[in-house]
Order: C-alpha cells, then structure tokens, then sequence
C-alpha cells in the first residue's frame, strides 16, 4: 500500500509549472497514459509528492514513471535517494529516456503493461 504524504507548497507550485511546460517525450507518453488508455489505470502527470514532483504515476498501482533526460546522468545521486524515499512510501519506479519513449513508444507502453498486467499479455 502506497502511503501518501503532504504535499509541499513548493513542490505543489513547481508541478503546475512542470506540467505546462512538459518536454515532447513526456508529451508523447502523456498522450498514451492519459484517460485511463492502459487497462483502466489513471495516471496523473507532474504529480507531487513529498519534495519531490513525479513525471506520472498511478497511485491505485502504485507504480511512478520517471522519463529521464540527459541531465539525470549528472544528478544520480539526487535520482538514487529519490528512488529509495519512493520505494519506502510504497512506489515501484520504472525509468525511460527521452529517446527511448520517442523512437520506441509502443517498447515502453509493452514495459509499462507488463509491470501493472504481469500475467496478462498486452494487447496488439
């Protein structure tokens, strides 16, 4: 079970920001993840939790999807402490790059699928 937390004030004002100005590979996963398009899953965009804003998650799976770009090869340490706070909240992480979700959508969709569906094939 996912435990939810207080959102802070600055996080709160920087996810509205974040979800104005979404990067073209996060609007491009957006687009598949929004209306409930992966088996009935709502995923909410540049949500806030904690001091940290995700880029999606689905807190009734408790699953968060981190779409990384190159500046995340610099901050791993920032990513690496994240991650574990998530993790202790309840959260299981999935990380895409930017390209990855640009040139390969329907290989992240499947990966996205699987980890909500594991029994369950994802459909064509």
């Amino acid at each position: 079970m996912v435990k939810l937390t207080r959102i802070k004030p600055q996080a709160k004002h920087r996810s509205r920001r974040l979800r104005r100005d979404l990067t073209t590979a996060e609007q491009i996963l957006w687009r598949a993840l929004r209306q409930r398009q992966i088996g009935n899953y709502k995923f909410r965009r540049q949500y806030p939790i904690g001091n940290y804003v995700l880029d999606f998650v689905c807190l009734e799976a408790g699953l968060v999807i981190e779409v990384d770009g190159g500046q995340h090869q610099e901050n791993t340490g920032y990513d690496q402490d994240r991650t574990l706070w998530l993790e202790q909240q309840g959260f299981r992480i999935l990380r895409f790059w930017n390209n990855e979700v640009m040139s390969n959508l329907d290989a992240v969709l499947d990966v996205i699928w699987r980890e909500l569906h594991p029994d369950i094939q994802p459909p064509r």
